[in-house]
């Protein structure tokens, strides 16, 4: 036992530099030397109004071990916020919480399958759309006759999905989730983030004070997994996007379409880390998605317009036989008329001063004189 306390107060002792850091970037460090309980199956609530995001519930440590922080509904603290959730990582033979924060984008959290948009990589249960939010149904649940901003996409979710069925709750370490950061995560990683909001913060210790929310009181299966109202409102300043410090350039809340770059578009501006490099075909090709579809609306309209065309064309058409009536109607008024005033080639009068009836033959003309040949 000695030996082991030994080896800890040793890794704590080679861990005291990094801890300033890691203040720094999530404003607490806790480390466990065992690892945490099972994620719950629990059911999540309806999503009751719009501009909602959902907050998993997660495994938390407080003075009696482990104990259930639950999921929970909670206002964008700004347009165009989206929520990494926190988890465990193994590190240096210890576990160690990563809080969860605010930001532009979804970032890394250890590749933990939360569910319901939380799958493993990046967030896949909605984007932004201007101001705002879009819930895709396929893994959300939203109140269909209050939030009527929803679409279905599957393809995304398959494809972001890190299969655990041991619903395990950590990364790395014996049995935990083996999951690297990807190329957008990182870059994720290194943008400002918010922290928790107050009202978070308020749940977490509400739950801390709550003796059946341990683990060593529920077995692993708390009586209130989810929160079925949303957390007050807390308007806070957007972090800003520093280009010089993560890479990417200033960006506005309405350009932001969705959580992580995996599951929709990337910054507008080129950030100069080699990561985004290998994210630039998917944001192309999520950017002729949103384009495509404008177009397809608007070809349509002229389109339709094409057969307005036609139709007066082919008004003026119809119109060509009347014309061609009125044109022969002129020529067989004129005709007869003009047969009429011109008679027959028989009882056609004589020139005015001749004699009418048959010309008289020419008298015939004389015969010259024959010239007389001279005398000799």
């Amino acid at each position: 036992m000695r030996l082991i306390r030994q080896a800890r107060w040793l890794l704590l002792v080679l861990l005291l530099p990094l801890i300033p850091a890691m203040q720094a970037r999530a404003g607490v460090f806790i480390s466990v030397g065992f690892a945490p309980p099972v994620l719950p199956v629990y059911m999540q609530p309806p999503c009751p109004e719009p501009n909602l995001i959902w907050t998993p519930g997660y495994w938390a440590y407080g003075d009696d071990g482990y104990y259930w922080v639950p999921g929970a509904w909670v206002p964008a603290p700004y347009e165009g916020a989206l929520w990494t959730p926190p988890y465990w990582g193994w590190q240096s033979g210890i576990y160690v919480f990563h809080p969860g924060y605010w930001g532009w984008h979804v970032g890394y959290y250890g590749g933990v399958n939360y569910g319901y948009g939380y799958m493993g990589v990046g967030f896949v249960g909605g984007m932004w759309r201007g101001r705002e939010f879009a819930y895709n149904t396929a893994v959300m649940r939203v109140d269909d006759h209050i939030v009527r901003n929803v679409y279905v996409d599957r393809r995304i979710v398959e494809r972001d999905t890190i299969v655990n069925e041991r619903r395990v709750a950590y990364a790395g370490g014996p049995g935990g989730i083996r999951h690297e950061p990807s190329g957008e995560e990182r870059v994720a990683m290194r943008e400002q983030h918010l922290a928790p909001t107050q009202a978070q913060q308020q749940r977490m210790m509400a739950a801390r004070s709550d003796r059946a929310s341990y683990f060593a009181a529920n077995h692993g299966r708390p009586q209130q997994l989810a929160m079925a109202r949303p957390l007050p409102a807390e308007r806070r300043t957007a972090p800003a996007m520093g280009g010089a410090r993560n890479g990417l350039a200033q960006r506005t809340p309405q350009a932001n379409q969705n959580g992580g770059y995996r599951g929709g578009s990337a910054p507008a501006g080129r950030p100069a880390a080699p990561q985004y490099q290998r994210a630039a075909p998917q944001y192309q090709q999520q950017q002729r998605q949103n384009e495509q579809p404008r177009y397809n609306q608007q070809q349509p309209r002229q389109y339709q317009q094409q057969p307005r065309y036609n139709q007066q064309q082919q008004r003026q058409y119809q119109q060509q036989p009347r014309y061609n009536q009125q044109q022969q109607r002129q020529y067989q008024q004129q005709q007869p008329r003009y047969n009429q005033q011109r008679p027959a080639q028989g009882n056609r009068p004589e020139v005015q001063g001749r004699p009418q009836g048959r010309p008289q033959a020419r008298p015939e003309a004389r015969p010259r004189p024959e010239p007389q040949q001279p005398r000799r």
